[in-house]
């Protein structure tokens, strides 16, 4: 980067703010995890618990804050905590802690009442502490580079193997080493993570690592650059762990998965109608990864549908589980074989899907198809402006159906172009804009979607009326199809279903600031001197801050985002809650919050970055996620280009997370790729007439 250079020292504050937060990572949907004050020390049995009103449930924090994956025995275990805390009508709080080894001690020293991971049950833990009933059972498997050797059995496991300190997998490396002598032990101390492991095998820092089979297969089916086996010995039970001086919460704990298991809440396929839900307290949605429907922005958990399926599932009092179609092709045949309820997905309501034996809600949503184009076109003026074109859309939708009709029943002739099942509407539609396909139809509410943050499109033609979109069942779930109608006569262009639609697809743009430096005399913005004052503390160069506090809020400190955010940094009320911060409407806190979760995020990253490079992934981080950048870093090693340069290489890999067929690979799923792209570039851009407007730092 020209004529400025980042420099940044970790102070100690930072490392204390980086502590915290970790205490504060990897949320599940409405959960907000808490570090319990200093003083919050209890080892109090259930009847204590019962009389606090809260239950404490130490987890494994990451700071990453994946998507939820309905096969996860760490979203799993939080599932179950949520039920049995709520089965005793107390609140639950989730406590992280920065790594596994820290869990036992901290359950040990009173800072939580229950561990609910994925531990191991050795004889050495039995004598210390009071096991669950086993929740799963596992077994301990070799993973290694894919396309590389994995040895045959343990005893011919040579090279390296790293594995994080204070786990069983420690204990299981080195008996291995004592029997293979070629075989040398890595023994990674501090913030450690599943993926971080991984990821030190598949870049080659070791050969091997270990993991337990029941989270390594929830880890590779994103994940083809690894490979697992051999086994290590047989399955071992994994359970809860609580002090051996609680008999009662072990017991009471005992009792409730013992019920769950009697409701068959582990099983992962059946059909059940509403009351059967009811007993088993949970209801599945079946959806797609995408920016309509479910995903992940910042560590939170988002989407129309799933706020819509969120909402229903509070006021039926059930347990919302949401399962990911791997493509549209697959959401109705995972419904038809039991591995959901229902299905949320602006599914577009046709007498053949009721005739394959789909039960739809009452509508809940309408929406007009509508040709979509590039920008620079003229809009046409009825269906013969098609003649000669190419439309590209999937088989299996509505649309391909639709127009089929059109075509056949004297329309005009023009070419259907197949795209594959696992593209989203949403991607057919930045193909367009990016010149790939001629054109596309989609819902009017997806191209408003696309265009809150596109210039390069357009609506040429509305084809045919608007259509209707419902929630599907098995056609054999009359009660719940019911409840459903109920829910949406109570809300639909309601208070509550207003306000969410407007947060996804009617999100306002940014108007002028109304301040421009340059009629004002070599100040950048209104607030220069205090963010001279507060990015001096924090080792960043002022104008960058000016620069992306322009970017965030247009030097606006009332302005609120269509998530959320709010103020100046435009952050969530709940991270500054985190970060000891309330009034985000005032101008020096906004500043000071922003900085600090700066600081959090810039720590997210390894120190061997450039201070250039490192400035540029922590922007894309704040804009997007950190998970979302490291997923595009690791892409990007995939795709032959550099993971740790930002400019024309993670940034290519982000916009292409946008791409179902890249989206599903990522442990952190689906990103609207060009929003941190763009994010990046307007800070650089007008960072750099800062730089060349005023000069001195």
């Amino acid at each position: 980067m020209s004529r400025s250079t980042f420099v940044r020292t970790i102070r100690p504050q930072a490392l204390l703010l980086l502590t915290l937060l970790a205490l504060g990572a990897g949320c599940s949907p409405g959960d907000e995890e808490i570090p319990p004050p200093a003083a919050e020390r209890f080892t109090d049995d259930l009847a204590g618990i019962l009389d606090r009103g809260y239950l404490r449930v130490l987890v494994e924090g990451d700071d990453d804050r994946h998507l939820p994956r309905h096969d996860d025995p760490s979203v799993r275990s939080r599932e179950l905590a949520r039920a049995f805390a709520d089965r005793h009508s107390i609140e639950v709080r989730f406590v992280a802690r920065d790594t596994f080894s820290t869990l036992l001690p901290a359950l040990t020293n009173g800072i939580g009442d229950l561990v609910a991971a994925n531990l191991t049950i050795t004889v050495d833990r039995q004598a210390r502490f009071a096991f669950s009933a086993a929740l799963d059972h596992a077994v301990e498997e070799i993973v290694s580079r894919r396309g590389g050797v994995a040895p045959a059995n343990p005893a011919e496991t040579g090279g390296s193997i790293g594995v994080p300190a204070g786990t069983s997998f420690e204990a299981t490396a080195w008996r291995l080493a004592s029997i293979h002598q070629r075989l040398s032990v890595t023994v990674w101390e501090g913030r450690v993570s599943a993926e971080d492991a991984l990821d030190s095998v598949a870049q080659g820092r070791v050969d091997y690592t270990i993991q337990d089979s029941n989270r390594l297969e929830v880890l590779l089916a994103y994940r083809e650059d690894l490979q697992a086996g051999p086994e290590l010995g047989p399955k071992r039970p994994l359970a809860w762990a609580a002090r051996a001086s609680n008999p009662q919460l072990i017991e009471a704990v005992d009792d409730f998965l013992h019920e769950e298991r009697l409701l068959g809440n582990d099983e992962e396929s059946y059909v059940a109608d509403l009351p059967e839900l009811k007993e088993r307290r949970r209801i599945r949605m079946i959806t797609r990864n995408n920016a309509a429907n479910y995903f992940l922005w910042r560590g939170r958990v988002m989407g129309f549908e799933y706020e819509l399926a969120r909402k229903f599932a509070e006021e039926t009092g059930l347990r919302l589980q949401v399962v990911a179609a791997p493509s549209h092709d697959d959401l109705l045949p995972m419904l038809r074989a039991g591995e959901g309820d229902f299905v949320a997905a602006f599914l577009t309501r046709t007498p053949q899907r009721e005739e394959d034996g789909v039960r739809f809600s009452r509508p809940y949503h309408f929406a007009s198809e509508i040709i979509v184009g590039r920008a620079d076109e003229e809009p046409m003026e009825d269906v013969s402006a098609l003649a000669g074109r190419r439309i590209a859309v999937r088989r299996s939708s509505s649309y391909w159906t639709h127009l089929s009709e059109l075509r056949a029943n004297g329309g005009p002739d023009f070419e259907l172009v197949e795209v594959p099942a696992t593209m989203e509407t949403e991607d057919i539609i930045g193909a367009v804009g990016d010149g790939i396909y001629d054109l596309t139809l989609a819902d009017s509410h997806l191209l408003e979607l696309e265009m809150t943050a596109r210039d390069d499109l357009c609506g040429l033609l509305v084809i045919g009326e608007p259509i209707s979109h419902g929630w599907a069942v098995h056609p054999d779930n009359e009660e719940l199809a019911a409840e459903f109608d109920a829910f949406f006569a109570r809300h639909y262009r309601g208070l509550f279903y207003n306000v969410t639609y407007q947060k996804y697809f009617e999100r306002p743009v940014h108007l002028g600031s109304g301040w421009e430096s340059s009629d004002n005399q070599n100040r950048l913005s209104p607030y220069d001197d205090l963010v001279r004052e507060l990015a001096l503390g924090h080792d960043y160069d002022w104008r960058l801050i000016v620069a992306q506090i322009y970017q965030e809020s247009r030097f606006d400190p009332t302005a609120r985002s269509w998530a959320g955010a709010v103020g100046l940094m435009q952050l969530l009320p709940r991270t500054a809650r985190e970060l000891g911060y309330s009034d985000l409407e005032d101008p020096r806190t906004s500043i000071e919050a922003g900085l600090r979760y700066l600081d959090w995020v810039w720590l997210r990253f390894e120190d061997s970055l450039n201070d250039a490079e490192h400035m540029w992934f922590t922007l894309a981080a704040y804009n997007a996620g950190h998970g979302h950048v490291r997923d595009a870093r690791r892409l990007a090693g995939k795709l032959g280009l550099d993971p740790d340069r930002w400019s024309g290489n993670v940034e290519l890999a982000m916009l292409r997370l946008s791409q179902s067929k890249y989206a599903r690979e990522a442990r952190h799923g689906y990103v609207r790729g060009h929003e941190p792209v763009e994010y990046v570039r307007a800070i650089r851009e007008r960072y750099q007439a800062y730089v060349d407007l005023i000069g001195e730092r």
